[in-house]
């Protein structure tokens, strides 16, 4: 199966060469992309026997940075390498102050090869569901165990697996073991054959330590007059700009801020913001002013803060099932309600549970999102209620980080 796969990729890459080479000459932001990902871990000095990381984007370079932190703290004395695939994931990566890191080169022994022999790794960790077939391949062949870290499998995707079970399983084959999120996800695997042996259910990363327990105030933000709206998507920010309108009009001491999901979008949400006529700010302009009323966040790494001194938080891509929601998990963390919409496929068990709680708040469509944020924030004991409840669901599910480093101490003892 390797040989085919690698037949077929090998032919597509011929196939696609003279469209890349004239984007890269046209493009100076792909070609710069490119030759950071084909350069692969060429910056890296030569490493022997160390644990490697693979996290995607952002969301996993967060999980990954605190089961580093965790396996350090646990006195893990080797070095930890993190590869990333998106380039704000490196970005990421480089300003959570990791020391190896680099860009995840095509999935293809050409590029494949001189990062195995560059690193030498002794383990591969796998964040959520990046199962590259070559970079598994690659893994078997050099007796690297691999573990999936974190794992989640959407129904669509497990549909998709089951059109091309042959693949899957050698796909599947190549992976020591699968650390899942939840036994929803546990049972796709399941249904796609793998082997029960293989498959344990260790919870979500995202509820372990985002902040420390001493940091999180447990009082409900009472003083707080921020309410956020996070990790937008399309089709989030114009009733997120209605919704601001008429909560101004009714509460006028209340402040909002709007965090893009991908930075790349900020020139766009700040087009719409001014046809509604808002007063706004970038975060990276914003200085030591509090006139604005409305804060657009262009850059990485801050929505957190917002979260902590916040009242009650948005978080968006839930209106749109191709999106399938973005993490309720952090807001949830700092003690705030936490409103989304209905397509949380990609968080549906953390949607689940907050919704149990009362700390979650699912909304059908983007017109009831303003009559959801004003119930909350008219009723301010029924706000610090579900903040409370939200924020001990994020206690209850902590352990994932110790569950799977004793995962990554057997695969390796064994």
């Amino acid at each position: 199966m390797s040989l085919v796969y690698h037949i077929i990729i090998g032919l597509a890459i011929l196939v696609a060469l003279p469209f890349v080479v004239l984007r890269m000459v046209f493009d100076s932001a792909f070609r710069i992309g490119l030759l950071a990902r084909l350069q692969g871990c060429n910056a890296l000095k030569a490493l022997d026997n160390c644990l490697w990381i693979h996290a995607a984007s952002v969301g996993e370079v967060r999980m990954a940075k605190i089961l580093i932190t965790a396996l350090k703290e646990k006195g893990e004395t080797r070095q930890i390498v993190l590869s990333t695939f998106t380039p704000t994931g490196f970005e990421q990566a480089k300003k959570e102050g990791l020391e190896y890191v680099f860009r995840m080169p095509p999935d293809f022994p050409l590029w494949l090869n001189p990062v195995f022999d560059r690193i030498n790794p002794s383990l591969l960790v796998l964040i959520e569901a990046e199962m590259w077939p070559s970079l598994l391949h690659g893994c078997r062949r050099r007796g690297i165990p691999v573990l999936l870290a974190n794992g989640r499998i959407t129904q669509r995707s497990t549909e998709r697996y089951k059109k091309f079970h042959f693949l899957f399983n050698w796909i599947a084959g190549n992976v020591s073991f699968f650390s899942m999120r939840t036994q929803q996800d546990a049972d796709r695997l399941l249904s796609l054959g793998v082997d029960r042996d293989k498959i344990s259910i260790d919870g979500n990363i995202k509820f372990d330590a985002l902040i420390s327990d001493s940091k999180i105030s447990t009082e409900g933000n009472k003083e707080s007059n921020w309410v956020v709206f996070g990790s937008t998507r399309p089709g989030d920010e114009a009733p997120a700009m209605e919704a601001i309108k008429k909560l101004h009009a009714e509460y006028p001491k209340l402040r909002f801020v709007i965090a893009p999901r991908h930075i790349d979008r900020v020139r766009e949400v700040e087009e719409l913001i001014k046809e509604y006529g808002i007063k706004f700010q970038l975060h990276t302009e914003r200085g030591d002013s509090e006139d604005s009323r409305l804060i657009l966040l262009d850059c990485l790494g801050e929505l957190n803060g917002y979260y902590a001194k916040a009242l009650l938080a948005f978080v968006g891509g839930g209106f749109n099932p191709r999106f399938g929601g973005q993490n309720i998990i952090e807001p949830a963390s700092h003690g705030l309600p936490v409103v989304f919409g209905r397509y949380m496929n990609n968080f549906e068990e953390e949607a689940r549970m907050l919704i149990e709680s009362g700390g979650g708040i699912q909304i059908n469509n983007p017109a009831d999102m303003y009559d959801a944020l004003n119930q909350l924030l008219a009723d301010r004991e029924e706000r610090q209620r579900r903040g409370e409840k939200a924020q001990a669901t994020v206690f209850k599910n902590r352990g994932a980080v110790d569950k799977t480093i004793e995962l990554i101490e057997g695969l390796e003892i064994g």
